[in-house]
């Protein structure tokens, strides 16, 4: 008998959480059952009830290890724990034999969660409980599906969003990581790209082929194929980071410098973009060709030269109707790229969303060097020239 794949279900860990994570959901967890069962005992003082459903421990699993699953989104949780919970008290009253109300029960209240779209599994737990807590001489009545069931659904609605944003750092109810704010500079990082060659209506398709439950949103399997590829493309191309391709030292500018300036350096150096920096290096904007053009009137009845230089040339006068300054014409926020991130995470940005060049940062935010799609472009060029060169005849 080969008892190899037994040992493979028990050496493979089903939740793919680093350590920190793991203790992070069992104390979201310690913290939501507290506060429920504290506040339901505060709110239903005096009643024969118990103050919280035992089903919450198995809600919390799900909401607090698994937020991204379907299951776990609020409607499932409220709708599939307060229908159970009427369906658990109707076969209680109605049935006498617990064995069939037990059973009718369970069932009912999955069919009636299938078919309001509000699968909840720990629903159906809270669905056995008036069965099997009702006494032939005490039946629990309706009364039970606000108190104590519907008082912990919604404390424990309230302690989902709070603890997965605050502490888990997942934007539940879309599970979305939220990405942290850059307080350094006025700049964004950049984070990987999601859009891939497989579009969400295509992974949609094809969940819906499988014909069977998949315990994964359509959101989180695409952000799955786009890590996928990204780390086949890194593991093609190697290890090549911004660093090794971006262009250095770079000309910048500071918010106060003059337009008239700016453009003189933009056009001595025959460059199309010039980052803008503060006093720390660090950048707070960008300007390129069309940030000029932008602020020149083509309506009127001077020619376009003319009105360009117009709007260039320093005003000798105090006051101004026109920005004098490159802090006043700047694009800004700016998107930037640290100095490690591997090439593969430009491709998005100048294929998908069209930037020409990408200002590269270093560990403290600072500017460091510039890349150019030309610069990209070279760098995929030499590598698949490389990589053809090295293949065997026939390949």
């Amino acid at each position: 008998m080969d008892i190899k794949p037994f040992f493979q279900f028990i050496t493979v860990d089903p939740v793919n959480l680093s350590i920190k994570g793991k203790l992070l959901s069992v104390l979201a967890s310690f913290i939501a059952i507290l506060v429920i069962a504290w506040v339901t005992q505060k709110v239903g003082v005096g009643s024969a009830y118990p103050i919280i459903v035992a089903s919450m421990g198995a809600s919390v699993v799900i909401l607090f290890i698994l937020p991204s699953s379907p299951l776990a989104a609020p409607w499932p949780l409220v709708g599939g724990q307060l229908v159970s919970a009427a369906i658990g008290v109707a076969c209680a009253q109605m049935i006498a034999d617990t064995v069939l109300a037990s059973g009718c029960a369970v069932g009912a209240s999955i069919l009636a969660m299938l078919l309001l779209r509000c699968l909840h599994p720990p629903g159906a737990a809270t669905a056995l409980t008036p069965v099997i807590s009702s006494a032939p001489d005490h039946l629990l009545d309706y009364s039970f599906v606000l108190m104590p069931v519907g008082v912990n659904v919604a404390v424990m609605l309230f302690m989902a969003v709070a603890i997965n944003r605050w502490i888990l750092r997942y934007g539940y109810p879309t599970a979305i990581p939220l990405a942290d704010k850059n307080k350094r500079g006025h700049s964004t990082l950049i984070q990987p790209s999601q859009r891939t060659g497989i579009s969400a209506q295509d992974v949609e398709l094809a969940l819906e082929n499988m014909d069977r439950f998949m315990d994964v949103s359509a959101g989180d399997l695409s952000k799955l194929l786009t890590d996928a590829q990204m780390q086949s493309f890194k593991r093609y191309q190697g290890n090549i980071s911004c660093a090794d391709i971006m262009v250095k030292p770079i000309l910048t500018v500071e918010y106060g410098t003059e337009v008239q300036e700016a453009w003189k350096t933009m056009h001595d150096g025959k460059l199309n973009a010039l980052p803008v920096i503060d006093r720390a290096h660090r950048v707070i904007g960008i300007i390129t060709w069309n940030d000029f053009f932008k602020f020149v009137d083509v309506e009127a009845n001077e020619t376009f030269a003319e009105k360009f230089k117009a709007f260039v040339r320093r005003t000798p006068d105090v006051t101004t109707e026109k920005p004098e300054a490159v802090g006043h014409i700047m694009a800004s926020p700016v998107s930037v790229m640290p100095e490690n991130s591997h090439i593969a995470e430009l491709i998005p940005l100048m294929a998908d969303q069209g930037y020409r060049q990408v200002p590269i940062v270093n560990d403290e935010n600072r500017l460091v060097g510039m890349v150019y799609q030309a610069n990209l472009i070279a760098a995929l060029y030499n590598k698949s020239h490389d990589y053809a060169k090295n293949q065997p005849v026939g390949i």
